[in-house]
């Protein structure tokens, strides 16, 4: 009889990572796939299900304005729990480190069905840096049967808790398959990531700087920090930047009101998935706080600074294709520019291996899955 594996996800981030599994799965005669969504990122995340296909067997939309954590987590425990009650999975499956992961992890556990974590093992060693993100991995960590690693060093990480090493594996980083899935959609379809074209006309010749920031942790002084080096970067004639502006207050409000009225600078809505994949493709570098990000510009060789203090993919600033960088604006800028100027030590970057994966994650996942 073929397994029943409920796929949990939410988030923007999660469906481009779980959706090369959902894929696997379902061409799977082993599994009967379903799928449940929270809706936790709603316009975000119904990008990512469109694009990709994947049509969820639940939809909770789950989330209201200004919602508390703690509130989200009680409606995602409740939500999840009844889906859970319906479906009766063999196996339920979380990606990362959201709210809906670690609540679907809790809610799987209250019913004692087994969870297996795709992108297990990432620790940054400070609870508050990602916050609350760190938490949801070790409580997910605590919980899961399966913990699919990303790398060796998470791997490690994990048996440093005392995890049974039996129940880690290594697999790589699914999101590099969704990565190679998207360019080849993109390379056959170029219409899916045409909305650049004006953007790329307007900025021809320059070296293109990409630019997400959206972590809670740095609200306030680090995002007027980061407005203040990207303000400084454009005031280089041979730089352009373009920075796809995340939705929340805390960072819209600020980088409005820091960077009107540059021309050398596009401060533009958030991209779906197609658009974000064509600009990493166009990019020289990434300036980013992002995690996944760490792990997608490498795999097209572009070099990441990251804007954080810690990172939990130390693999990344291991092997040369990331850098942490603060946000202190002289230290974006001093390390950009050093990126721009010194022919060097871009090579040095862009062309060191990516520690993430190879594009085959999802199926190792699947036969794992099936043991």
């Amino acid at each position: 009889m073929a397994k029943r594996i409920l796929t949990i996800f939410g988030t923007r981030p999660e469906a481009i990572k779980l959706f090369p599994l959902v894929h696997a799965l379902e061409a799977d005669a082993r599994f009967d796939s379903r799928v449940c969504v929270s809706g936790q990122h709603r316009g975000m995340l119904d990008q990512v299900l469109d694009i990709s296909g994947v049509v969820p067997d639940h939809d909770l939309d789950l989330m209201q304005p200004d919602q508390s954590l703690d509130q989200l987590t009680a409606r995602l425990l409740t939500g999840l729990g009844a889906v859970m009650d319906a479906e009766r999975p063999d196996w339920v499956v979380v990606q990362g480190d959201t709210a809906t992961a670690m609540a679907g992890a809790m809610a799987a556990y209250y019913r004692k069905i087994p969870v297996a974590h795709v992108e297990a093992g990432l620790r940054s060693g400070n609870i508050y840096h990602p916050w609350p993100e760190e938490v949801n991995r070790k409580i997910i960590g605590s919980i899961a049967a399966l913990h699919c690693a990303p790398t060796q060093t998470s791997r490690a990480a994990l048996l440093a808790e005392n995890v049974d090493p039996t129940s880690v594996h290594v697999t790589g980083n699914t999101v590099i398959d969704a990565l190679h899935w998207i360019t080849a959609r993109i390379a056959a379809e170029p219409a899916l990531s045409s909305g650049l074209a004006p953007l790329e006309a307007r900025f021809a010749g320059k070296r293109i700087i990409g630019v997400t920031t959206h972590r809670r942790e740095n609200f306030g002084e680090g995002m007027a920090q980061i407005a203040q080096a990207i303000r400084t970067l454009t005031a280089r004639s041979d730089v352009a930047v373009i920075f796809p502006v995340h939705l929340n207050p805390n960072v819209r409000a600020v980088m409005d009101e820091a960077l009107v009225g540059i021309d050398n600078l596009a401060m533009i809505e958030p991209l779906d998935y197609p658009h974000f994949a064509r600009l990493l493709t166009i990019a020289d570098l990434m300036l980013t706080d992002s995690g996944g990000v760490q792990e997608e510009a490498p795999a097209l060789g572009k070099p990441v600074l990251v804007m954080r203090e810690t990172t939990e993919r130390p693999e990344g600033v291991a092997a040369g294709t990331a850098k942490l960088v603060g946000t202190d604006a002289a230290r974006i800028v001093a390390e950009a520019t050093r990126l721009l100027d010194d022919p060097a030590a871009y090579a040095a970057m862009a062309q060191a291996h990516n520690p993430f994966g190879d594009g085959h994650s999802a199926q190792r996942i699947c036969d794992l899955l099936a043991l």
